[in-house]
């Protein structure tokens, strides 16, 4: 199977907008990228940006990656995803992650209890709302639909989807959740991924969740999230990646908990993120940023000349990775389509 491409513009603040977006979104079309994501945190949400690319774009799948799980009830999520799905001829996917407990209960006031149990039900909700075989009449731990003992009634979706099966991929990096994505979802998108390291961190919590779910590795597309820069300033791009990395360790979470730092520990930079996570929370973020050297850029990214970008593509592609998500993180403009275009290039020419 070929190797796909998305595109992720991130969310605003961090990612282009507006027209700036528009440009690079429709780039990547012409060049032949297979999707388009968007995120949300607490600022721009995944639903209107996507919906406002929907009648711009003609080919380009629009992806969520993610949809907070305590944003919005699963109906909702539902509702809006079948909407931007009709909307777009069938070109929606689905992405689910039940964000963190800063965001989850400092923003959206919603418990952080249970994240992943709530997450597979969430699922399970927005899948039977979709496939409209019936009145959805749901009583779990999470969710219960309707209400008991009140006034509401099973309901179904209103209107015919244009897919009653619209995929599903969640945005996990701990070992439970990774597990949980092979038994039930159609795809994964993990951030901060080492394709060296990728069967010794992931390997068997893959096979755990396909064994769970009478599954295959064919059943589940991996698609890591990367941020790109093929030639130009690659200096500028590689302080991008550090200052990402340098946020994630250190101000992604506490000293106690913090998944990222937990996850760098997987995959041989452990001391790294614990020495970048104390200066950052001991107000020394120069330091931090210091701390990171250019291995752990090249071992999570795809930035380099185009000659070291496409000996990586090959490991991604050794690998059985079925799809690059990609940030392009130059800072000129020219530069950023530049790398798409010879991104786009260079996996057409690796597959063909």
């Amino acid at each position: 199977m070929a190797l796909k491409l998305g595109l992720n513009l991130g969310y605003w603040g961090i990612g282009p907008a507006g027209d700036d977006a528009l440009e690079v979104v429709l780039a990547a079309e012409a060049a032949g990228f297979e999707s388009v994501w968007a995120a949300e945190s607490y600022g721009s949400d995944v639903v209107s940006v996507l919906a406002w690319l929907a009648p711009q774009t003609k080919t380009i799948n629009l992806g969520a990656a993610i949809l907070q799980v305590p944003a919005r009830p699963p109906a909702a999520a539902a509702m809006a995803g079948a909407t931007i799905d009709k909307l777009s001829g069938g070109r929606f996917l689905f992405g689910f992650g039940p964000s963190g407990p800063q965001v989850s209960e400092g923003w959206y006031g919603v418990p952080y209890s249970k994240p992943w149990g709530r997450t597979r039900e969430y699922i399970e909700v927005v899948r039977e709302i979709v496939a409209r075989e019936g009145k959805v009449d749901h009583q779990g731990e999470h969710y219960q639909l309707p209400l008991p003992g009140g006034e509401g009634k099973p309901l179904k979706l209103n209107f015919h989807p244009e897919r009653s099966n619209i995929p599903v991929f969640v945005g996990a990096i701990g070992r439970k959740s990774v597990e949980m994505a092979a038994e039930i979802c159609d795809g994964w998108i993990p951030i901060f991924f080492s394709v060296d390291a990728f069967e010794q961190t992931w390997g068997e919590h893959l096979e755990a969740g396909f064994a769970k779910g009478g599954r295959q590795r064919s059943d589940l597309e991996v698609s890591p999230s990367l941020q790109v820069a093929i030639d130009g300033d690659l200096e500028a791009a590689k302080s991008v990646v550090k200052a990402g990395l340098v946020l994630y360790f250190g101000g992604m979470g506490s000293r106690k908990t913090n998944f990222y730092v937990d996850l760098a520990h997987r995959f041989g930079f452990g001391d790294v993120a614990d020495d970048v996570q104390s200066r950052f929370q001991d107000g020394d973020r120069d330091g931090a940023f210091q701390a990171m050297p250019d291995e752990i850029v090249e071992a999570t990214s795809l930035v380099g000349t185009e000659a070291e970008v496409a000996e990586r593509i090959g490991r991604f592609r050794g690998a059985g990775i079925d799809r690059l998500i990609v940030s392009p993180v130059h800072v000129e403009r020219d530069q950023q389509l530049n790398t798409i275009n010879r991104l786009a290039s260079l996996v057409g020419r690796a597959g063909a």
